[in-house]
Parts: structure tokens; C-alpha cells; sequence
């Protein structure tokens, strides 16, 4: 059992192709592990049963010759998409008892892969937090130690994916949702471009700027993920009809000559000295494998979380003007129509999410629409620009994926405005729609994951994935969560 929960998704389909083990067996092994990780909270709504059936019939495609890219690969559903006769909550209260009839274009493509799904995973209620703390069905726990936060708003997939609870899950980011959490819990998550992924058929927060990437245990991992997630759909306006490439091919080993950016905006004051260090050591690895380091300057970076917190709680608050309790979900009578939206709003929505609909409707209000939400959008051109200009020079940017390692969930900042800088260094990129991955580099002097992120050029996941590959075997981080041994 332990034997296959220690492989990779790589590993994996070879041992299924050479008939090594099961799919059945491999399903198994992993609901095992589901079950005795069940105190970290990760899911909210649990398969198995359906997924012994899909494992039964993937073993059955093999032994037909009819295996998709990721047949038989034991995964998790972010419960952001939509999926078809399974309950979807976007872990919030207002949609009690929503269970879509139609399938999100990622989940589909997944299913279509052959992947085996364990259920619906946990986040930040419509995933607006940076800790998933958010969820009306309880926090997820990080697999490293329970008493902390797994990050967010993709926590859940982040802690199965750590505790060996699921091989590899979907994860949405809207400011950081992917890599933050990956940085926390010690895993690969990638963002892809925005357009990369469709969103059709996932529960909207952001629209310009939620994007769907997958979260594993390695760069391969995710490269094979998002080679089955990514591709154009017409069902979604902003999906971009590009060539989906075969992104593990990528993985050459080989950056010499490549150009790698290190912005001097984001070492901000009172950084943690061991992300500095970290990220000091992510340079020398890069320089070591032929790499050449550039100084760059990314000026409006200043501005980036600021616009960030105008522009995503302005779009919240036009889509989930939606739930109305009329159509789906929670409803609470009232004597008149007015009544019944006011108070199924009230009893369905959490405090943080009716904090970013307030935000978001008095900046789009009349009078103060040019002040703020116009400004906004004029600022996140600046920033797109910054990186425009900077990948004139560089390949990719090096960064910092987060300013901290994960912290308690008791002692987390009561203050929002605090618990926003978790996502400094995460927001620019996916303002700017460009890509990002969280490697797992090191481990602090209390035994917990960080990360170092790196940013590419839109659609060039190759490039970043090249990059990535490098310095995940530089890094070699091998280390596990207790829970896991």
C-alpha cells in the first residue's frame, strides 16, 4: 500500500501500462489513505464508491488498448467545478443541495483522460481567502501539522495531495489560490496562463482573473495534469485557441543561456530571513546549471495588491448577485421577494464573502466607479506592462511564492488587510494573466515546506516548467508530512 502511495502520477501510469498493479488497487490504496487523513478536513463531499467503479473501468479500457493520457490516476475535485450528479457547494452555505447536470469543461477533460475522482475538496467559500478558513464546512488542516493553515483558497486539494489522499487535484487561482497553498503544504501547483484553462462550468469569483491548474507532488505531475485540463473551449469567451503542447516534453533538464529575472521590488522590508535565504539559494541553483541571473525592476508592484483588492471583490460582487435563493440552493422564505433574496443572502453568504460583496458594489457604485474600480483597472495595465518589459530582457522571473511559512489556524490575523499581504507576491502575476508555479524548495528551521515561484511569459508553460525541473532536482526536497510516514 505505502509502496503506491509514495509513486507519482509518471510513475503510476507506467507501472498501470506494465501491469505492475491496478487501477482498482491503486484507488484503493489512495481511499485508504483518505480515510485515516479524514481529520485534516481536505474533502467535503466523498466519492469512493463512484471511484472503484471509474478504477474497474479504466482497468477495463487498458486491457482494451483504449487508455487515456491519465487513466486509472486517483484525483480530487477543487468543489469550485461543477460536476455532474455530485454535489457542488463552492463551500458555502448558499448552495445547499446544488447538484449540477452538466460537467465543467476541466473536470470533463479530466474524466475524459480516464481519471479516477475521490470526491469534492475543501476551500475558501467561493474562494475568497488565502487560508481556507472560509469554508461554511470547517477549515482544512495542514498535513504537516494539523494546527495550521494549509493556505487558500485551494486548501483542501493542497493538504490531499500533501497527505497522499489523492495523487493530484484541480485548484483554481485567482490571486494566488494555486501556489500559495502549494508553498504551504510542500507541493508543485501551477497556474497556468489566464485562457490556458476553460472556466466554463467552474463557480466564479473573478472572472479576469480565476484560472484552473492542477496541484501535485512533482513538475511532471503538473505538466501531465495540465496537458489534460488545458485547451480551447468555445463555451468560454475567454478561453484562448492556442496549440496545446505536450508540456512534460519540457522537462529537458537543461537552462543554459536561459535569462532568469530577479525583481528587486519584492524583497520587502521585514521579510522572513529564511524565504531571503531560500530565494538567495534558488539563484545560486540556477546559476549552477547554466542559468544567467538579471537584476530586474518590476516599479508597479507597490500598487499590485491594493488594485487586486478593488478589481476581484467588484467582479464578486456582479456574479454572486446569482444567488438569489429563486433557482438553486438555500432558500429562506420571507413575506415578499425582497424579503426572501435579503435574508437567503444573509443566512448562505460568510463573513468574509459578504465583506468583498460590500467592498466590491461601493466601488462600483455611482460617484466612486472612476475613483477606484477605473483607477484600478489603469494600474493593472501599469503592471501587466512591467512584466511586458521585463520579458524583453528575461526568460523567466525568480520569486518568493509567499512572505511566511503556513501559520496557526487559531492564532491567524484577525485583521483582513492582514491576512491579504499573504498573497504579495502571487497577485502581480495573476493580474498580469501571466504564468506561475510553486516549487517545494526547502524546509524551515520548524520543519515546515517553502516555496519558490516562477513566472514565464503568456503561454510559454514550457519555459516555466523547463525552469521548474531544474530547480525541483537542485532542491531535491524529499521530505514528507508526518501523517504521510
Amino acid at each position: 500500500m505505502t509502496g503506491l502511495l509514495d509513486k507519482s502520477v509518471a510513475g503510476a501510469l507506467k507501472g498501470l501500462a506494465s501491469k505492475e498493479f491496478t487501477a482498482v488497487e491503486l484507488t484503493d490504496a489512495y481511499i485508504a489513505q483518505a480515510e485515516k487523513t479524514r481529520s485534516l478536513n481536505a474533502f467535503i463531499t466523498e466519492t469512493f464508491d463512484k471511484a472503484r467503479d471509474e478504477a474497474k473501468a479504466s482497468d477495463a479500457r487498458r486491457a482494451a488498448g483504449n487508455a487515456g493520457a491519465m487513466d486509472g490516476i486517483p484525483v480530487g475535485i477543487k468543489d469550485l467545478f461543477c460536476t455532474e450528479g455530485t454535489l457542488t457547494t463552492a463551500a458555502s452555505h448558499i448552495l445547499d443541495g446544488f447538484v449540477p447536470q452538466y460537467e465543467s469543461t476541466v473536470s470533463g477533460k479530466l474524466k475524459a483522460a480516464g481519471v479516477v475522482s475521490l470526491g469534492k475538496l475543501n476551500l475558501d467559500e467561493f474562494a475568497m481567502g488565502g487560508a481556507n478558513l472560509h469554508s461554511y464546512y470547517g477549515p482544512a488542516r495542514n498535513p504537516w501539522d494539523p494546527t495550521l493553515v494549509p493556505g487558500g483558497s485551494s486548501g483542501g486539494s493542497a493538504a490531499a495531495v500533501s497527505a497522499r489522499a489523492v495523487m493530484a487535484a484541480t485548484g483554481t487561482d485567482t490571486g494566488g489560490s494555486i501556489r500559495q497553498p502549494g508553498a504551504y503544504c510542500g507541493i508543485v501547483g501551477l497556474k497556468p496562463t489566464y485562457g490556458r484553462c476553460s472556466r466554463w462550468g467552474i463557480v466564479a469569483f473573478a472572472s479576469s482573473l480565476d484560472q484552473a491548474g492542477p496541484m501535485a507532488r512533482t513538475v511532471e505531475d503538473a505538466a501531465i495534469m495540465l496537458g489534460s485540463m488545458a485547451g480551447f473551449d468555445p463555451k468560454d469567451s475567454t478561453s484562448a485557441n492556442v496549440a496545446v503542447p505536450d508540456f512534460a516534453k519540457a522537462l529537458t533538464g537543461d537552462i543554459r543561456g536561459l535569462k532568469v529575472g530577479v525583481p528587486k521590488e519584492y524583497r520587502v522590508d521585514g521579510m522572513n530571513p529564511e524565504i531571503v535565504a531560500l530565494w538567495d539559494k534558488g539563484v545560486e541553483w540556477l546559476k549552477a546549471a547554466g542559468a544567467e541571473v538579471v537584476e530586474i525592476s518590476l516599479p508597479h508592484t507597490k500598487h499590485a495588491l491594493a488594485t487586486y483588492y478593488v478589481i476581484a471583490p467588484a467582479e464578486a460582487s456582479s456574479n454572486l448577485a446569482r444567488y438569489d435563493g429563486v433557482r438553486y440552493g438555500l432558500r429562506v422564505p420571507g413575506e415578499t421577494l425582497d424579503d426572501m433574496y435579503e435574508l437567503t443572502r444573509a443566512a448562505g453568504f460568510g463573513r468574509e464573502v459578504k465583506r468583498r460583496i460590500l467592498i466590491g458594489t461601493y466601488v462600483l457604485s455611482a460617484g466612486y466607479y472612476d475613483a477606484y474600480y477605473l483607477k484600478a483597472q489603469r494600474v493593472r495595465a501599469l503592471v501587466a506592462q512591467d512584466f511586458t518589459e521585463a520579458f524583453k530582457k528575461v526568460d523567466v522571473i525568480l520569486t518568493p511564492t509567499a512572505p511566511t511559512p503556513a501559520f496557526s489556524i487559531e492564532g491567524a490575523p484577525e485583521d483582513p488587510v492582514a491576512m491579504y499581504l499573504n498573497d504579495v507576491f502571487t497577485v502581480p502575476a495573476s493580474l498580469a494573466g501571466i504564468p506561475g508555479i510553486n516549487v517545494p524548495a526547502g524546509l524551515s528551521s520548524g520543519g515546515l515546506p517553502l516555496g519558490l515561484q516562477i513566472l514565464g511569459r503568456p503561454f510559454d508553460e514550457e519555459t516555466v516548467i523547463r525552469a521548474a525541473g531544474v530547480m525541483e532536482a537542485s532542491a531535491a526536497f524529499s521530505a514528507k508530512p508526518s501523517i504521510v510516514a
